[in-house]
């Protein structure tokens, strides 16, 4: 028998919610090098925009179909494509397994720095005394391993008691944590002019490589894909304006990402350090920043830990998805579903601790080429599976449906397309 739906509780339960799973590290720590890299200000102009004419129609899109087929992804493509959309589910479910293995060995990282931060504070050694953390193979996989059970701890207690409760203390946590961040690094010397004179946006500097990049980056940040929207739409309550809620979630998530950076580029910038330093920002660069500069151990304490607890929903919203494949296809018992996660990330965070250059491999068939794939196979399950009336059911505008219709039927699957296309013509080029 196949347990009673849960939903969301109230409608603050739900945004808070969606924020923690749309911020992570994409917000954090993508999304300051990718400025640093791809145009500065002129590519957090491009990702602002194509967040509003992209991301939330595709928020909306991946929503719908998760409420009006009250499913995950297995479910929800088999109901949209009949029996043959199943297949696509599963070929998603696998993606999400896969890219939470490396994904949880990222927050494992992220767990010892912050342990580090608040036990030792930072000194000129501190980096190299992390590399060597980092680099216990057997360590990392006990972090690993400890934040797999309490996540999945956490989907036991259920949707009120467990995911809803820990959502409510750690997005309040990150955002007054970020606020505190950018007050005290504008107070440094000179903070407030080279963030005036970074601002500047310089939009000569934009090229195809730059437009593709922040393009790429608003689905990343916003965790579209076709899975975690989907699986929690199907909890969203029926009374739930789809389009509000997601300009709120959409506004939370870029919001973090701006607050981010309103602390990261100042202070990188006034210490003369090296914004463009790409993935080793946070386990390189911004070590070495908190050893020099005033307060350093304290901000670095709560930077880490903000980091951990908003990377930890993400990863809880991977395990949510596959958790609710197996209760709803599969009709298993709480334990067993569990059971099944546990031995399976057992063995797949295994070898990814001991190599971590797989985790750049398997980020690049799992990240951001088949965020843009399940996304847009998502909002062809809307538009073309489950149809125009049952979309309109679920996105009942009084004004501009036909439209948006339109966008979600063939302009975001189309810019998908050409945005993955570029992905893997760029990913070949670097080989």
């Amino acid at each position: 028998m196949v347990a009673k739906r849960e939903l969301f509780s109230s409608r603050t339960a739900t945004i808070l919610t969606m924020i923690g799973v749309a911020v992570g590290l994409g917000n954090v720590w993508r999304f300051p090098y990718m400025m640093g890299l791809y145009g500065g200000s002129a590519f957090l102009v491009l990702y602002l925009v194509f967040v509003v004419i992209f991301g939330i129609p595709a928020v909306m899109g991946e929503w719908a179909v998760g409420r009006a087929t009250r499913h995950g992804p297995l479910g929800a493509f088999g109901k949209a494509f009949s029996g043959k959309g199943r297949l696509i589910g599963g070929v998603l479910l696998i993606n999400v397994l896969l890219a939470n293995s490396y994904y949880v060995v990222v927050i494992a990282y992220i767990l010892y720095t912050a342990g580090y931060s608040v036990l030792h504070g930072f000194d000129e050694s501190a980096a190299d005394n992390i590399h060597v953390g980092l680099s216990d193979g057997w360590l990392m996989y006990a972090l690993a391993m400890g934040l797999i059970l309490v996540i999945l701890v956490t989907l036991y207690a259920g949707l009120e008691k467990g995911v809803e409760r820990v959502s409510k203390l750690f997005v309040p946590f990150f955002g007054i944590v970020v606020l505190y961040m950018i007050f005290h690094s504008l107070t440094l010397p000179g903070a407030v002019g080279q963030l005036g004179e970074f601002l500047k946006p310089d939009f000569g500097v934009l090229g195809a490589t730059e437009i593709f990049a922040a393009m790429g980056q608003a689905f990343f940040s916003l965790s579209l894909g076709g899975t975690f929207y989907v699986i929690y739409g199907s909890f969203l309550r029926q009374e739930e304006s789809i389009p509000s809620a997601s300009i709120l979630t959409a506004l939370g998530d870029v919001s973090a990402s701006v607050l981010a950076s309103l602390f990261i580029v100042p202070t990188v910038l006034v210490f003369g350090l090296d914004l463009s330093a790409g993935p080793g920002l946070i386990f390189e660069t911004l070590p070495h920043l908190f050893s020099v500069m005033p307060g350093g151990r304290v901000v670095g304490s709560f930077f880490f830990l903000a980091l951990l607890f908003v990377a930890f929903l993400s990863s809880l919203a991977a395990l949510q998805v596959l958790y609710g494949a197996f209760r709803d296809s599969f009709a298993m018992a709480k334990m067993q579903a569990l059971l099944i996660l546990l031995v399976a990330e057992t063995f797949l965070v295994l070898p990814i601790v001991f190599y971590p250059v797989l985790i750049e491999r398997l980020d690049l068939i799992c990240g951001s080429g088949m965020q843009c794939v399940g996304s847009g196979l998502t909002l062809l399950a809307l538009t073309w599976g489950l149809g125009r009336k049952s979309t309109q059911e679920q996105l009942p505008l009084k004004r501009g449906f036909g439209l948006l219709f339109f966008w979600l039927r063939w302009g975001i699957p189309l810019a998908l397309l050409i945005m993955l296309v570029n992905y893997v013509v760029e990913k070949v080029s670097e080989v």
